[in-house]
């Protein structure tokens, strides 16, 4: 499994560096966020690197989209990697809370590498729900992530909207 693994977080880890270190990609990715995202939207669900597009787009959005935030293997927590190089950057050390959400659900595996940092509330303001679960071998592919009974409790709830 290591070398899977390895290839993995390899992976992943040259789609963040092209996200972050390339401007003009960033912003397509972020555009392109955004314009799939209405005033009807319930939830938005964002995997691996998606949860980092999601937040961003999430912190700049003018009017309200969604209640909801779903990350699942979310590296938004990795320090200097990720976290503090977000846009809008932390201030005062704490990631800040998207203005146009109610609520925030970070699942996280117990094993998954990509999600090296598994509690998001300490690190961001407001209230984060921070909720494990073991993906056995797929530790971060996306399948057991949206499956997992944990996130199924978390889109029922935002979709009845409490």
């Amino acid at each position: 499994f290591s070398a899977m693994t390895e290839r993995m977080l390899v992976g992943s880890l040259k789609q963040v560096r092209w996200y972050l270190t390339d401007f003009q990609k960033r912003n397509q990715a972020r555009e392109r966020l955004a314009r799939e995202l209405t005033g009807e939207t319930r939830v938005v669900i964002g995997h691996s690197l998606g949860s980092i597009v999601s937040y961003e787009v999430l912190c700049r959005a003018e009017q309200p989209i969604a209640p909801a935030f779903i990350s699942l293997g979310s590296p938004l927590g990795w320090p200097n990697l990720i976290f503090d190089r977000l846009d809008p950057p932390p201030r005062d050390a704490r990631g800040r809370w998207p203005p146009t959400i109610t609520s925030w659900t970070n699942v996280a595996d117990v094993h998954d590498i990509v999600a090296a940092v598994k509690r998001l509330s300490p690190l961001f303001e407001g209230r984060i729900d921070d909720v494990e679960v073991a993906n056995e071998a797929l530790a971060h592919d996306v399948r057991p992530y949206l499956t997992a009974p944990q996130t199924g409790a978390a889109i029922l709830k935002a979709l009845r909207g409490y």
